[in-house]
């Protein structure tokens, strides 16, 4: 549940901080104090757009943080659904408090965190359906989409599971019938793509390419086009070392020499060992080289033919690197895709006919599982008939009948059930939709071209009571439900709205004296000029105070005769004498 929210400029609401009880909290005052403010403050704790408008003039920023107690149920199916992102470690867990702050800067932009870990609006939007579920006159809107009235039904019935496996069933068949279609396309484009494809192949496994070839050819052809060179090179420093020029010693002669004389000088100063065995390994160093570079002179041939080759060949490489690939492995890369999807195109008749006994065999297990919730919904629909009706009566609509109905529409590629091809969708095979006829001897109709206002409220909450116990959500905000009604039906609604407080923290924001009074806890939203600003502020009322805040409601001024009303208000909705109020 939520119990603490605080609110820092936003709108006129300077700073606000406000404490909760667990059951039945209302919030009442006169229009523009700021109670739909206080919702909003709370819409965006739960993910909602968040505007500029809303920051206070002057102010840099708008902040609002709620501190939630959760219980055992809706903190496993947060650690559920969110455990991977951490935003709940052991100690939290074990505290069962989430702390949720969002802020608004008056720049734009906006922020948001959860028990200090920013989170994305996406994951806040998603984590808030766990935590609070608002109820307005925009969302009596939902309540007439026909389109919703299954998702109402599947969670009345506890019905998540049958439909969750539907739904994977339609999914992997939607996969199969995807990848059929993809290999049904025209036969003229398939031959087309088988031909450009084995050219593809063909041209790239008739050059034989090898990873590091380029490399090697490169240097071959840099070596071929300066054999002439090289070899005149590599010959003179051959003769420098060995043969030497006329009437010159070779390097190595003379080195020689040097080294005859290091030993004679060795032998008389032993000193000059070490210098005379550098000088030593120089003359064979030196030796090896000779015989390294006549070798290599020998080995370089000046050969057109060989180069004209090479020379095509990395022209080869360059052509395919330019059409398939940045290097030689990405084209081989290029042609072993190319190869796999001309194999699959080859072989498409065989994975068509695997495919299609896949579709008959998942249209067959479809087709069970659909029929087993169908007739689930069929009996979820009879309860919850029966528990609509019995709190429309008591919310002063005794007469309405009210009608869960159920259709199949007809779809050449649906499931064949009885004779018939019925279409399909991840919800199942039913097509629901709400009727109510509110008045004797009125056929059922939609609820959009049926409900009056004060009725579509009544409505919202006889549903909102009948689900109740499989709801999740901790906690539900209703504002201003009580538009279109009177005070006795006022009364009523209240009542209903206390025995929701049984099973959730419930929040209200109403006008009528005769729902406030059901109120377990009551705050009165006022404004006030200070210093030529406008500010909102709430105050939670004593037993006195409360006294008069419904007199007010009841009379526009707190007379001794409207204060007596509001006493009599407050005694018969004490939980300790409570009755059920009826409508007369």
């Amino acid at each position: 549940m939520l119990v603490e929210l605080s609110i820092s400029n936003l709108a006129i609401i300077d700073h606000l901080r406000l404490q909760f009880s667990a059951g039945f909290n209302v919030l009442t005052g006169e229009t523009g104090t700021g109670k739909s403010i206080i919702i909003d403050a709370v819409s965006l704790l739960l993910g909602a757009r968040a505007s500029t408008d809303l920051v206070r003039t002057g102010a840099d920023g708008a902040a609002v943080e709620g501190v939630f107690q959760l219980d055992a149920e809706t903190l496993r199916a947060l650690q559920d659904e969110f455990g991977a992102l951490g935003l709940l470690d052991d100690a939290e867990l074990a505290a069962g408090e989430l702390i949720v702050r969002r802020e608004v800067s008056a720049g734009g932009r906006s922020s948001a965190r959860v028990n200090g870990r920013a989170v994305t609006q996406s994951v806040l939007r998603d984590l808030g359906r766990h935590l609070i579920d608002i109820h307005g006159q925009g969302d009596q809107l939902t309540l007439l989409q026909a389109r919703r009235h299954i998702d109402f039904l599947d969670r009345y019935g506890g019905l998540e599971e049958p439909r969750a496996e539907v739904a994977g069933v339609v999914r992997r068949l939607r996969e199969v019938r995807e990848a059929l279609r993809a290999l049904q396309r025209d036969a003229r484009e398939l031959a087309r793509r088988v031909d450009l494809l084995t050219f593809q192949v063909d041209e790239i496994r008739a050059a034989r390419l090898h990873p590091d070839e380029e490399a090697d050819l490169r240097r071959e052809r840099t070596l071929l086009a300066n054999a002439e060179k090289l070899k005149l090179l590599a010959d003179s420093v051959y003769e420098l070392l060995f043969e030497g020029e006329e009437r010159q010693r070779s390097v190595v002669d003379q080195l020689g020499a040097v080294v005859d004389h290091m030993a004679a000088l060795q032998k008389v100063d032993d000193t000059l060992g070490e210098q005379s065995q550098t000088v030593e390994t120089a003359l064979y160093q030196l030796e090896e080289l000779a015989r390294t570079m006549r070798a290599y002179r020998d080995e370089v041939a000046y050969d057109p033919q060989r180069l004209e080759q090479v020379e095509e060949r990395i022209d080869l490489i360059a052509n395919l690197k330019r059409k398939y690939g940045d290097t030689i492995a990405e084209v081989l890369a290029f042609a072993d895709r190319a190869q796999e999807e001309l194999d699959g195109i080859s072989h498409s008749e065989e994975r068509q006919e695997e495919l299609r006994q896949t579709e008959v065999e998942l249209l067959g297990e479809l087709g069970a599982l659909a029929e087993n919730l169908s007739v689930a919904r069929r009996a979820a629909a009879e309860a919850l008939t029966a528990r609509v009706e019995s709190e429309l009566k008591q919310l002063g609509m005794e007469h309405a009948r009210f009608i869960v109905a159920t259709d199949r529409a007809e779809a050449a590629d649906g499931l064949e059930l009885g004779g018939r091809r019925i279409a399909f969708d991840a919800t199942g095979i039913d097509r629901i939709e709400f009727l109510i006829a509110p008045n004797p001897g009125e056929d059922p109709k939609p609820l959009a071209s049926t409900a009056s206002g004060g009725e579509a409220s009544r409505l919202m909450l006889a549903l909102k009571t009948a689900l109740s116990e499989a709801d999740p959500v901790p906690t539900l905000i209703f504002d201003e439900i009580d538009a279109g009604i009177g005070g006795r039906t006022g009364r009523i609604v209240g009542r209903k709205l206390w025995d929701l407080s049984r099973e959730h923290q419930v929040f209200c924001v109403t006008h009528l004296a005769q729902m406030a009074s059901y109120g377990e806890t009551h705050l009165r939203v006022e404004k006030d000029v200070v210093g030529g600003r406008t500010l909102s502020k709430v105050q939670a009322l004593s037993p006195e105070e409360r006294v008069n805040e419904l007199a007010l409601m009841l009379g526009g001024a707190a007379t001794e005769s409207t204060r007596r009303s509001a006493r009599e208000l407050l005694a018969e909705s004490n939980p300790t004498q409570m009755k059920e109020p009826q409508l007369t």
